[in-house]
């Protein structure tokens, strides 16, 4: 097997197509790490992020409502397991079946699909809140789900009244 030394200064266009090679190739293993916190990319792996977060004013000094909206582009399901907040001693995620307001431990996120906490649906609760939130503050919540690392979440806080146009 013949070697060939192509980085020589006489040989400019072999030079020229190495270096589109490992810019390729650079580019190629670029796309395989994560997207955005959550850790997973791929149309095999989840690819989470969210939209339209807010909490009403709260009318209480110690408990208050969240709402959200967690998209998968990927191809593969995930699981939302808990919700943290310094804003609040604990945080439990709810659902709303037939009126009746439940606690459940986890919500499925599905693959190319999205979660969707709204009034009158599933739902946060922070509970023993250490302040009582006002319009205008904003909140940081961490996410964590069953696959994918954790995301970062701030959450403004609107009016009790607020209404989002998104529907929820």
């Amino acid at each position: 097997m013949k070697s060939v030394n192509l980085a020589r200064p006489g040989n400019p266009g072999k030079r020229l197509a190495l270096t589109g090679i490992a810019i390729a190739g650079a580019l190629a293993l670029a796309g395989c790490g994560g997207s955005g916190s959550s850790g997973a990319s791929g149309s095999s792996g989840a690819e989470l992020s969210v939209q339209a977060s807010y909490m009403p004013q709260p009318v209480s000094a110690d408990m208050a409502a969240g709402f959200l909206t967690i998209t998968n582009k990927g191809g593969t399901k995930d699981e939302l397991t808990s919700v943290t907040s310094d804003s609040a001693g604990e945080i439990t995620m709810h659902e709303t079946n037939g009126g009746a307001m439940e606690e459940v431990n986890s919500f499925e996120v599905p693959a190319h699909g999205q979660l969707v906490f709204k009034s009158g649906g599933n739902h946060l609760m922070f509970e023993k809140l250490k302040h009582r939130p006002e319009q205008g503050d904003t909140i940081t919540l961490k996410l964590k789900f069953a696959e994918s690392g954790p995301l970062t979440v701030e959450m403004p806080v609107k009016s009790a009244t607020y209404n989002p146009s998104t529907g929820h």
